[in-house]
């Protein structure tokens, strides 16, 4: 027998996504699951597509000690909405391995939380984002693990490594990035219909205050050694699925375009899920689908004396269920490439 993961927040686009990983991986085996609004339900009801786990039952969330949702789990996944996942690790023991799809344990800020998100700020968890230096054998060392968002992971790949080598300005960090309608989650609002989002494309949260903000500074600036100054455009564009984050920063006198790509080649040249693309050859958010890949391309503009990256991630893949799964592995000792793969499913 293998190990048992248990998911709270199984119904789900992370949580669906999560499940579909965990069905095929060959270490751990699916346990209870768990779901509020459909609670009671047949997994198979709300997500059709995990045939081989349709017959299992959501279970709602008590909040008690001895939850039967997290009954037997070696290793807990919380895909819960922000702000849910401080009082339900609240209540389990210090020993379960749990790694926390939300963002309550992401920042440092207690002040940036109460900005971004509102309430009490729950504290912060080991970070991971394994690809950044060091993080690996912090994951491995913690029991509790704060999961990356899908724009912070494709935006901190993409401009970690300029920064901590110095090759671009702290200050002038501008990203314009797509999502695809999935990274809003499974809610239904009006504004993500179908009728409204095909042949479409909106901005959305402009000048500075998306919440993921204060997360992908927090990062950059422990990259780059010193605070950093960044503009944010997230876009929502008329897709189920991906990201494409279109990352500029202004060069450092003597940085060449030869040094912007030698640069992230040599922070990922070892690395399973990042992939630099041969010169010439762009990132594409379908290559990305169903993998937890990250493909990134660079070069620099002249004219403008800025360097340019570009990023494609799977959003609930490398942006959430596949990296968490890729936290689970290294946690837990397991390979972390277990049950994972950088190849996508395109078209």
């Amino acid at each position: 027998m293998g190990l048992t993961a248990a998911v709270a927040g199984a119904s789900g686009y992370a949580g669906g996504e999560l499940l579909r990983l965990l069905a095929a991986h060959p270490e751990l085996q699916v346990g209870p699951l768990s779901a509020a609004g459909n609670a009671g339900r047949l997994l198979g009801e709300v997500h059709p597509q995990l045939v081989s786990l349709a017959d299992r039952s959501l279970l709602p969330l008590t909040g008690d000690a001895d939850d039967p949702a997290f009954a037997g789990a070696d290793v807990v996944f919380l895909a819960l909405p922000h702000g849910a996942s401080a009082s339900v690790v609240a209540t389990m023991p210090e020993s379960v391995p749990v790694i926390d799809l939300g963002a309550d344990f992401r920042l440092r800020d207690a002040a940036a939380w109460t900005r971004f998100y509102g309430g009490g700020h729950a504290g912060s968890w080991t970070y991971g984002l394994p690809e950044l230096p060091g993080a690996r054998a912090a994951i491995s060392a913690s029991h509790r693990v704060a999961n990356p968002g899908c724009y912070p992971t494709a935006v901190i790949l993409a401009l970690a490594p300029l920064l901590a080598a110095g090759l671009v300005e702290l200050a002038d960090l501008v990203v314009v990035a797509a999502s695809g309608t999935s990274g809003a989650g499974r809610a239904p609002k009006p504004n993500l219909l179908g009728s409204e989002v095909m042949g479409d494309v909106s901005a959305y949260k402009v000048g500075g205050v998306h919440q993921h903000l204060p997360e992908i500074t927090q990062a950059l600036a422990a990259a780059a050694g010193g605070e950093v100054s960044l503009s944010f455009t997230p876009v929502l564009a008329p897709m189920p699925r991906g990201i494409l984050a279109t990352c500029t920063a202004r060069l450092r006198p003597g940085t060449s375009a030869a040094s912007v790509r030698d640069g992230l080649v040599a922070a990922y040249e070892t690395e399973p899920f990042v992939t630099v693309l041969p010169d010439g050859q762009w990132p594409h958010t379908a290559a990305t689908t169903g993998s937890n890949g990250c493909q990134l391309q660079a070069t620099v503009d002249e004219a403008a004396g800025r360097a340019v990256v570009v990023a494609a991630i799977d959003n609930l893949g490398k942006g959430a269920a596949g990296q968490a799964l890729q936290n689970a592995n290294l946690v837990l000792g397991l390979p972390e490439s277990a049950g994972l793969s950088v190849d996508g499913i395109a078209p």
